[in-house]
């Protein structure tokens, strides 16, 4: 098993910038990809950006040349690095990790993201 818990949101300024991180824990040698994912009020949940086991990235467009997603394997923790925010992109944003050979995924509990215009 493995638990995510995310931290870092709050309330920023459009154009601000924010930091989530995200720390793994349990069976964390298991994991394959990770993920940032948002939901807004009303709204689908959606997927931000996702990082595989060897780093390689891929970015909704909404959030291309804006946010960086990067993993640290040796401490288990997965970032978001927010910059140039929009008021559209206020969310309870989620951690996700898989076990791709066992077929599991887990979710982190979200934290909030409010943009202020």
């Amino acid at each position: 098993q493995v638990q995510v818990v995310e931290s870092g949101g709050g309330l920023v300024q459009a154009g601000g910038s924010v930091r989530l991180s995200c720390a793994a824990s349990g069976s964390t040698s298991s994991i394959d990809n990770m993920a940032w994912y948002r939901q807004a009020p009303g709204k689908e949940r959606e997927l931000v950006a996702r990082i595989g086991s060897g780093g390689s990235t891929n970015y909704a467009d909404s959030v291309k040349g804006r946010f960086t997603i990067s993993r640290d394997n040796a401490k288990n923790t997965l970032l978001l690095q927010m910059n140039r925010l929009k008021p559209e992109d206020t969310a309870v944003y989620y951690c996700w990790a898989d076990e791709f050979a066992f077929g599991y995924d887990f979710w982190g509990q979200g934290t909030q993201v409010t943009v202020s215009s």
